[in-house]
């Protein structure tokens, strides 16, 4: 019956509620009612065409349109209509446009404006002066490693870095810059660099003060699956491990949608006893966020053409 139950879950729920908050721009916002924005759409048409409901076509059809229209002009996407500045929803962007036969030259614009955004803290002027700082052993980082940040120029974090390595990875040799293998090698290497001692990520920072960080399910989740080509790597198995050891204590929805997206992508069951997403939704309804619902759904489908194999990579 609890198999029976989470087969129906996003038939019932998650995608009867991403339909009703679709906005008639074409676009979802995090709430239904909310103004659309690039972030939730995205999420929203994943779990779209990646369920096996017919009839979806159109909704989908009119949020690829949506993001489009929302490009700015020199390639990137912001965080909202208002804003003229882009920010890192142009890799989620990337990413999902990618499966759309009329954005290859968004996506292209779209990475294009990825690998000519390095982070400020990173460079070669940042790093000379911070070898004579009298906090260069406070904060034990490489920062000769550069991943991205949540805005143009600034700091490298976990999960911008994660989803612009998803969006590279996935995207068609034809529409990558020139630059890109070279930004994937560092930005892994960032990644690796920033890791909690004993596994996991939290937003960016293993220690500070010589005080080890404290891994979070989030940024643990959109790390290992922006890394899964290095399935046997000490830190990879390492994270899964802590991944794994956290699932009884998750109580959020998107936490645990995410986590059991990555367990499953590197091949691993989800634990019995574990917490499921339909006994979450039965305490908030998943507090109405459609990005929250798209996850679920997501997760529940066992069909993952959206974390395919990176082109080049085996299976």
């Amino acid at each position: 019956m609890e198999a029976d139950l989470e087969s129906s879950f996003p038939r019932s729920v998650c995608l009867p509620f991403l339909r009703n908050a679709h906005n008639a721009d074409g676009g979802w916002g995090f709430h239904p009612g909310s103004q659309s924005r690039a972030e939730p759409t995205c999420w929203a048409i994943l779990a779209l065409i990646n369920s096996s409901e017919g009839g979806a076509c159109e909704a989908v059809d009119r949020g690829f349109r949506f993001l489009r229209a929302a490009q700015l002009p020199d390639g990137s996407w912001p965080s909202t209509p208002e804003e003229k500045t882009g920010c890192w929803v142009t890799s989620l962007a990337c990413w999902v446009l990618d499966s759309e036969k009329d954005s290859a030259t968004a996506v292209a614009a779209g990475l294009r404006w990825l690998c000519e955004d390095w982070p400020r803290d990173s460079t070669l002027w940042r790093r000379f002066i911070g070898r004579f700082s009298a906090q260069r052993h406070v904060f034990p980082i490489n920062n000769s490693y550069r991943g991205w940040g949540w805005t143009p120029r600034t700091s490298s974090w976990v999960e911008p870095t994660s989803f612009a390595l998803l969006a590279l990875r996935c995207a068609p040799q034809a529409v990558l810059p020139a630059v890109a293998q070279r930004r994937r090698q560092l930005a892994e290497a960032m990644l690796y660099d920033r890791m909690c001692p004993g596994g996991g990520w939290n937003c960016g920072n293993p220690s500070v003060y010589g005080v080890a960080g404290e891994p979070l399910v989030v940024p643990t989740a959109w790390a290992l699956i922006a890394l899964r080509a290095h399935p046997q790597r000490p830190e990879n198995v390492s994270s899964l491990a802590w991944l794994e050891a956290s699932i009884p204590q998750i109580q959020g929805a998107g936490s645990l949608a995410l986590a059991r997206i990555c367990l499953e992508t590197y091949g691993r069951a989800w634990p019995s006893g574990a917490p499921q997403l339909h006994d979450l939704h039965e305490k908030n309804a998943f507090l109405q966020s459609v990005q929250v619902a798209a996850w679920a759904t997501l997760a529940v489908n066992r069909r993952r053409h959206w974390l395919a194999p990176a082109r080049g990579e085996a299976a």
